[in-house]
């Protein structure tokens, strides 16, 4: 029986793993930022917007999970086939990754009716869970771009080239954050939306973001080399393989998300005071698990590339660095939570209701602290699972 041991990595894979993930980190920084953002606004505009906006996007998550894991499998097969050399199977599954979107689109669409009925189901406030049907049903329109995008990112990040998807999530931001401003507060001509607005500028954005990566995806340079164009016909026993491994990959994600969904459709019925300062707790938190995603997908592809070209050794060092970068960086938030909370908590309170703000302030203090204990069991949970994804062993991570 083999021994569990820590392997301890050399300088050069803290550095490969710093080189590779420096992209993605911007890039998972910055969708950060957009969702922080967007919560902020929401606060200035009103509590009820805010208390709606985290239940009805982490449903929409939640809904969109089992496809948006499935999609984003098609990194691990592409820097498997990568580390191979088999650059001209490549192709395909980028495409197959992209009709998981189109079949995510179709059932979005099918949900949107059944909004009403289940937020009101719930049992939150009346005001708040109307406003949870309308956000949750215009997050719908941008199922398709979402779920596509996954699988076109997986095309850049499974060979390293991670450097375009920092450039196409820093665009999304801006036009995101433009959207949200114009949309939600009514500036420049447009309607005061509120939480609808913000929804908007999250489709808006979504759309921009895919056209954005399918045009860089689709250059001539790509086309040689991987037949990214051309590969588009349906293949069924790709597609069931890419199942086989990918939906394991997307129950993984979707029972995660179900966890927090559920908690916060049950808190809602505390009221709407301690579902907005849990809402802004679980953001706060996102500022600091973001980053480890992009760490996470750093280990993932160096690990699939390193076991496709028959090198486990190495992926296991790679995966040891990446657990060491992101514990040390996660110890350091957790002590900032504890000793420092109001740095993190003061811009949610700016154009906020101050009387009503001083009770969330107050206990979203103290879920901070539960938030520091936590994030470093997160740490250890978002390497190692990414290490075992690379591999190809997504049945274990669900289980």
């Amino acid at each position: 029986m083999s021994k569990f041991h820590i392997i301890l990595p050399g300088r050069n894979f803290f550095k490969e793993i710093i080189t590779l993930a420096f992209p993605l980190v911007i890039s998972s920084s910055a969708w950060t930022i957009q969702h922080f953002v967007d919560r902020i606004f929401l606060t200035w505009y009103s509590t009820e917007s805010v208390a709606a906006s985290m239940p009805a996007g982490m449903t929409n998550m939640l809904s969109m999970g089992i496809f948006t894991g499935t999609a984003i499998f098609t990194e691990t097969f592409v820097a498997q086939y990568f580390g191979a050399k088999q650059f001209e199977r490549i192709g395909a599954v980028v495409w197959h990754g992209i009709y998981i979107g189109v079949i995510g689109a179709i059932v979005h669409f099918l949900l949107i009716p059944f909004a009403p009925s289940f937020f009101h189901m719930i049992g939150h406030a009346e005001n708040v869970s109307s406003l949870e049907t309308v956000y949750f049903q215009t997050l719908c329109f941008g199922a398709f771009p979402v779920i596509s995008s996954g699988a076109i990112s997986g095309f850049f990040a499974g060979r390293g080239n991670t450097k375009p998807l920092m450039f196409a999530t820093i665009f999304q931001t801006s036009i995101n954050l433009i959207f949200d401003y114009l949309l939600i507060f009514g500036k420049a001509g447009f309607p005061a939306l509120g939480i609808k607005g913000a929804g908007i500028a999250s489709v808006i954005s979504a759309y921009c973001n895919f056209i954005f990566l399918i045009t860089l995806a689709t250059r001539e340079k790509y086309e040689n080399e991987y037949k990214l164009f051309s590969s588009w016909r349906f293949d069924t026993k790709l597609f069931r393989r890419i199942l086989k491994y990918g939906v394991p990959n997307g129950l993984q994600g979707t029972i995660d998300i179900a966890g927090f969904a559920i908690f916060l459709l049950l808190l809602g019925k505390i009221g709407t005071i301690p579902l907005a300062a849990t809402n802004i707790a679980f953001n706060i938190n996102t500022l600091a698990f973001m980053p480890m995603i992009g760490i996470g997908i750093a280990v993932s592809i160096l690990v699939g590339q390193n076991l496709g070209g028959n090198n486990p050794e190495k992926a296991g060092q790679y995966a040891w660095a990446g657990f060491f970068i992101t514990f040390s960086y996660m110890l350091v938030l957790a002590i900032c939570y504890v000793t420092i909370p109001d740095v993190f908590i003061k811009p949610f309170s700016y154009k906020s209701d101050p009387t009503e703000f001083v009770a969330i302030r107050n206990i979203t203090m103290i879920l901070l602290r539960f938030v520091a204990l936590y994030s470093l069991f997160d740490a250890m949970n978002v390497i190692f699972s990414s290490a075992l994804r690379g591999a190809g062993d997504t049945r274990f991570i669900m289980t």
